[in-house]
């Protein structure tokens, strides 16, 4: 079979030839690749590089794509509609001329790339004129003896060939987790199946599983798939070539081709299964700004080796690594660095969660832990989005004349190398009239005292704490209300008003880093 795989290798790197005479109404250009091929591509192209303008024809998934198409081919060249289906992408070129001689390549591409060539030379020559009865009754005799050997020698190909059938295309899907998934392949009634047939499963290029000689051949397997594929033990009888594929991993999504040949190497059967990993659903979790930390789920259901790697990363910033007895937060940017944490021996106890310690406004996004094997393939993956929610906007009320007011802004969360900024409605605070406690961010005590109030003073004054980066870590909004006479009532928490000054200071401070410090 490997000679065989060689051999197709070695044609396909050379042209075929097309001879023809100039008249007839049309010529078919041959190119066939494998379905499974097909399937994954999303475009075929046939053009000559002869031409100025080298596009002949071009072939999507929906439709034909004639933007590019070379003038002197309009409407003269047609595909099959279903030619990335059968894999069958022959060209025919209608009233074909003198000028139309020349090598044609048909390209497979998958997102831009090519994944094959095929080259058909063609030559259209002018038909030649009458010759005289007797010569040519002296060329159709060896003619006609040759045509005779031909169709015997290629009257059981063509038997072969006609009694080849190819089942529909099926799609089969599965959620990460599972253990298993069953491909499936059976064979109908009618279709009579001889002991001596061989039985491949592959995957592009690669071999899956094979059947021969009344045995599972699994020394022929591809490395990835050893261990990890099962099938009847008497297929013949069953007439169920059915594959069991175990210990999913995501990169097995894709298609998968089983093909039955009889003994001298022909196609019987051959049918396309299409297998979907399906990643599970993005998890949620909300928690409030001052929190001390956050947990991020991720349990399993099943066992995995012990040789596997965890990375949890933000965006795409690495959060947390964990392998076989090393329990890290190394490998990560300097801001979660001894924030993170994950449980004593992950894999016994079948829990991947992640805590966060410390937490900040920048934390919010999305977290995906990935667990890939010892092979680099990915095992399972899961995504959680955090959601670090400002507290609700406290309100303080004092009246006119009253000698200083307090802004309150407390925090247990150690800071080093930050700046803490409190601003008025977009404006600095107002200088000689506010102070804050000496070395805040050791105490904690980010408060505000406002001296010798005024009725202008009333509205959203915005605490913000930045890093060096000028990333924001904390925010605290606080509304003050200076009255002409005193009312009751000291402090007050959110209100309607509030929720709209926070969400405008929020929209204009947030994309900038902000000036006229108060520390």
């Amino acid at each position: 079979m490997q000679l065989m795989l060689l051999l197709l290798l070695l044609a396909s790197q050379h042209a075929s030839a097309v001879v023809v005479y100039e008249g007839v109404e049309s010529v078919r250009l041959p190119c066939h690749v494998p379905a499974d091929v097909a399937l994954e591509s999303t475009a075929a192209v046939w053009d000559r590089e002869d031409l100025n303008i080298q596009i002949v024809h071009v072939r999507l998934r929906s439709s034909d794509d004639f933007k590019e198409q070379s003038i002197r081919y309009t409407n003269r060249t047609s595909m099959r509609a279903d030619a990335l289906q059968t894999g069958d992408l022959s060209l025919t070129l209608k009233n074909p001329t003198v000028s139309d001689s020349g090598t044609y390549k048909c390209t497979v591409r998958k997102y831009g790339r090519d994944q094959s060539k095929t080259y058909v030379d063609l030559k259209v020559t002018v038909r030649p004129p009458p010759v005289w009865p007797i010569v040519l009754f002296a060329l159709l005799v060896p003619v006609v003896l040759l045509a005779a050997a031909f169709g015997v020698f290629m009257y059981p190909r063509y038997k072969m060939l006609k009694m080849r059938k190819d089942y529909p295309v099926e799609m089969v899907e599965v959620e990460q987790e599972e253990k298993s998934v069953l491909l499936p392949f059976k064979v109908t009634e009618e279709d009579d199946i001889s002991q001596d047939v061989k039985v491949e499963w592959k995957r592009q290029n690669m071999i899956v599983h094979v059947y021969q000689n009344n045995e599972h051949q699994h020394l022929l397997q591809d490395q990835d798939y050893r261990d990890r594929t099962e099938m009847n033990e008497d297929p013949h009888r069953t007439k169920d070539f059915s594959l069991k594929l175990k210990d999913l991993q995501l990169s097995d999504h894709g298609g998968y081709t089983c093909t039955v040949y009889n003994k001298d190497g022909y196609i019987l059967l051959q049918k396309v299964v299409l297998l979907n990993i399906t990643v599970l659903q993005v998890e949620m979790v909300e928690v409030t700004q001052g929190e001390k930390s956050v947990l991020l789920p991720f349990r399993i259901k099943d066992d995995l080796s012990l040789d596997v790697t965890l990375l949890w990363r933000h965006e795409k910033v690495t959060v947390h690594a964990y392998q076989r007895g090393q329990n890290q937060s190394v490998l990560i940017g300097q801001d979660y660095e001894g924030r993170t944490e994950m449980k004593k021996d992950p894999l016994n106890n079948k829990d991947f969660s992640l805590t966060l310690k410390d937490l900040r406004l920048t934390d919010r996004g999305v977290y995906t832990c990935t667990v890939h094997n010892k092979d680099g393939h990915m095992l399972l993956q899961k995504a959680v989005t955090l959601s670090v929610r400002v507290p609700e906007v406290q309100m303080v009320e004092t009246v006119k004349g009253v000698q200083s007011v307090l802004l309150p802004f407390t925090t247990d969360i150690k800071l080093q190398d930050v700046t803490a900024e409190w601003k008025h409605e977009d404006k600095k605070v107002p200088q000689g009239r506010a102070e804050m406690k000496k070395d805040p961010l050791t105490i904690g005590d980010l408060s505000l005292t406002l001296k010798d109030l005024h009725l202008t003073d009333s509205g959203v004054y915005t605490c913000t704490v930045y890093n060096k980066d000028g990333h924001m870590l904390l925010q605290k909004s606080v509304t003050l209300s200076v009255r002409e006479t005193p009312d009751t009532g000291v402090q007050k928490t959110d209100t309607s008003y509030a929720r709209k000054q926070l969400s405008h200071r929020e929209n204009n401070d947030r994309s900038r880093f902000p000036t006229g410090r108060h520390v």
